[in-house]
């Protein structure tokens, strides 16, 4: 008898329920997002006059400058998160590009599938996992 249920996100794509290379879970994300925004907010004040234009264009900067370069954003990082193509290697620099804009449009980014991969993930073909 074969079941089409997944146990746990991530099962389908192959990663482990735990532990380094499995799906990152939603906690690390916020606090990766809220570690990400805070000096882009303290920024867009001191330099912008809180624009939100800027807020938006300098939080697409970091992601765009590190994923494909340490990886994952700082607070990726920080967190133990890194971010990978589908099959597990580097990004490359289209994929981070593609994966940013669908993120600061938010909707892509609230739209998961069983797996925990938002929207922006699928389509730019990444996943976040756990670093550590």
């Amino acid at each position: 008898m074969s079941t089409d249920v997944n146990l746990y996100p991530g099962e389908r794509l192959g990663l482990p329920e735990d532990g380094p290379g499995s799906i990152g879970k939603l906690g690390r994300r916020i606090a990766a997002l809220a570690i990400d925004y805070i000096p882009v907010i303290i920024i867009a004040i001191a330099f912008f006059d809180y624009d939100s234009i800027a807020v938006i264009v300098l939080f697409a900067v970091i992601q765009i400058l590190f994923i494909p370069t340490i990886g994952g954003s700082p607070g990726h990082r920080i967190m133990g998160l890194r971010l990978v193509r589908s099959d597990g290697a580097w990004t490359g620099v289209w994929r981070p590009i593609v994966r940013t804009i669908l993120l600061v449009l938010v909707i892509p980014a609230v739209i998961w599938d069983a797996d925990h991969r938002g929207l922006h993930d699928k389509i730019a073909g990444t996943i976040l996992v756990r670093a550590r």
